[in-house]
């Protein structure tokens, strides 16, 4: 069960990296589809500027995610993990309350899944 608790952590840092990808380099289209904002105010240069800043938070996050998965291990991983996943939590619950709903269930739920693969199965 340890391998599949590191495989769904993985999961939730590529979804990091991905959603890094859409918020830096897709179109403005896309861009106001995926995060429910008009797309007159995705084209300004303001907004491209915030969600590339924003992107490169969540990259770097979901890179540091795998790094950790593959430089420590027992109960040090575990404690990072579970920090790393808590932070996760809590940003998707700010979130939700000041932009889209939907940040709650694509990056909280994984997280919150995560959390308790690591919490109840990874030693």
């Amino acid at each position: 069960m340890q391998i599949l608790t590191l495989f769904v952590v993985a999961l939730v840092a590529l979804e990091h990296v991905g959603i890094a990808a859409l918020e830096m380099f897709a179109q403005p289209d896309v861009q106001a589809n995926a995060f429910d904002m008009p797309v007159n105010f995705v084209k300004t240069k303001e907004a491209q500027t915030a969600l590339s800043n924003q992107g490169i938070y969540n990259g770097m996050f979901g890179v540091l995610i795998m790094m950790m998965i593959l430089f420590f291990t027992g109960s040090t991983l575990k404690i990072i993990l579970i920090l790393m996943l808590l932070y996760i939590i809590v940003v998707a619950v700010y979130g939700a309350f000041t932009a889209t709903k939907k940040i709650l269930y694509l990056q909280g739920l994984p997280a919150l899944i995560a959390l308790i693969f690591v919490i109840i199965f990874y030693h």
